[in-house]
């Protein structure tokens, strides 16, 4: 058979996967379904199954996928970020996606660590367990170095690049047909969407490159006692394979969990939201798959995180953007973060920022004065991007990964403490970016940079060929001196101005 013939095969039997799950197009969208389209829909709901009956869309999408595999399942998790076109409530079904299948044989990981590293296993490893977790793509093994060091071993199924080449195939064709025939659909650019989840899957059948953000964000979140990623055993890193030291305690994703003795609940929900708010802030890269069974806890308040598959990253602009956002709602100084918008370019200036500023306070002043426990950021911050899209602002891929990580750190810590305030543990991290960034002591340091980049600018034109300085002289007779003075006189008071403050 074919190729393109056995994408075709497999591409219908995905379709009919949905079809049982009515996640093709479902009920739910009936009413904004055209006549013809909805008389389609229906006839395609007389072949759905018992798996059509239960939960919303989002929820039966999310079995169809875990069903149809590791692509589909990636895929799910890439539209879970998107609340700002899905809706919140969708986004949040697809996002509790899981893919956890059976082991494959020890014997054939043990192989498999051989072929990667190059040497037998022995020489590493003294001892070498069976899984302790088994997803889609990798599994996970206890092992013990040869210094006694306890260590978990993460390494690729067997066979799975190939499934994965051949899925990506079959969604790309899928692409292809929704771009040509589903004018509608075309805004979400479905053929580039598939083309940033076929990017995603490379990274992660790379455990090098995992490897190198579990060392990343390891530094970044050393920094604080907020957080901590295991340690990278670089002797056990291949392209399939992961070794990192054991994480201590439990995966919040087990029931018994919480029930450790000594455990301080309210003091784990401020290290997950300050953590995820350090990372994101203060360094620009953050863990943005920081769901429970990524988070081990132990008593009394330890909180380690594993899996660094998906790293977000975000650029200095970002970092004020998300920062004056949050600080803005928390003073309910909306005027600012519409301005803050227009400044940073993401509301086109044909708008005005006193509608923008107005638009924004629909969305914070609902949420003034109720309980801490009922005011939720992360659909704060989806409903804001809903609004923004009035105002054709056009999110970045980061600002959506943040906004989704947000949600499941939210979700994390609320399970954590039922009564948990999300915005005084955000407030202390937010608000002293705040005053280190833009505060009297920034602008100063900013404006010093400024005198700096004219000098050199003055010493790259002193530089020039004596014709090229004739002329700007003669266009200012006597005016290098008193240039050179003002710079000097803006250095000198803006470094007493540094040590002043």
């Amino acid at each position: 058979m074919s190729g393109g013939l056995t994408a075709s095969v497999r591409l219908l039997g995905a379709g009919w996967v949905l079809v049982r799950h009515d996640a093709l197009m479902p009920r739910e969208i009936d009413e904004l379904l055209p006549p013809h389209v909805r008389l389609l829909a229906r006839t395609l709901r007389l072949f759905a199954g018992r798996e059509a009956q239960a939960g919303r869309a989002g929820e039966r999408l999310a079995r169809a996928l875990e069903r149809l595999g590791p692509v589909t399942i990636k895929l799910g998790q890439v539209l879970s970020t998107r609340a700002d076109v899905f809706g919140t409530e969708f986004a949040y079904d697809l996002s509790r996606l899981k893919d956890r299948l059976p082991p494959f044989p020890t014997e054939q990981a043990l192989a498999e660590v051989e072929r990667s590293l190059g040497r037998p296993w022995g020489e590493l490893f003294t001892q070498f367990g069976p899984p302790v977790a088994a997803a889609s793509l990798a599994q996970a093994h206890p092992a013990t170095m040869a210094d006694g060091r306890r260590v978990a071993v993460k390494v690729l199924r067997p066979g799975v690049h190939r499934r994965v080449v051949r899925d990506l195939e079959v969604l790309a064709g899928a692409a292809r047909l929704i771009e040509k025939w589903a004018p509608p659909a075309r805004r979400l650019e479905p053929v580039a969407f598939v083309a940033t989840v076929a990017r995603s899957m490379e990274l992660e059948l790379d455990l090098r490159l995992e490897a190198a953000a579990a060392s990343e964000l390891a530094e970044i979140m050393a920094q604080t006692d907020y957080m901590r990623a295991p340690a990278v055993l670089w002797a056990g890193v291949g392209k399939r394979v992961l070794t990192l030291d054991w994480a201590d305690g439990m995966p919040l994703s087990d029931p018994a969990a919480l029930d450790q003795p000594g455990l301080d609940r309210p003091a784990l929900a401020d290290k997950v939201i300050r953590g995820f708010l350090t990372q994101a802030l203060g360094e620009g890269a953050f863990h943005a798959d920081l769901h429970e069974g990524n988070l081990f806890v132990a008593a009394p308040a330890r909180l380690t995180a594993v899996d660094f598959g998906i790293v977000g990253r975000l650029g200095r602009p970002e970092r004020r953007y998300l920062a004056e956002i949050l600080w803005g709602f928390i003073q309910r100084d909306y005027a600012r973060i519409a301005q803050v918008h227009f400044e940073a370019g993401y509301v086109p200036p044909r708008h005005s920022v006193e509608t923008f500023a107005q638009a924004l306070r629909a969305v914070g002043e609902p949420v003034v004065g109720r309980p801490a426990n009922e005011v939720s950021m992360g659909r704060l911050l989806a409903q804001l991007f809903e609004i923004t899209a009035l105002f054709d602002m056009r999110l970045r891929p980061e600002l959506i990964l943040l906004q989704k990580t947000m949600v499941t750190v939210e979700g994390v810590a609320r399970r954590l403490d039922p009564n948990h305030d999300l915005w005084a543990a955000a407030q202390p991290v937010v608000e002293a970016w705040m005053r280190r960034e833009l505060g009297p002591g920034a602008q100063a340091r900013e404006a010093l940079d400024e005198v700096r980049a004219a000098i050199r600018g003055f010493a790259r034109l002193a530089e020039q060929p004596p014709t090229a300085v004739a002329v700007a002289e003669s266009k200012g007779p006597g005016l290098w001196p008193l240039i050179l003075s003002l710079v000097a006189l803006g250095a000198a008071g803006v470094a007493v101005y540094l040590s002043l403050t």
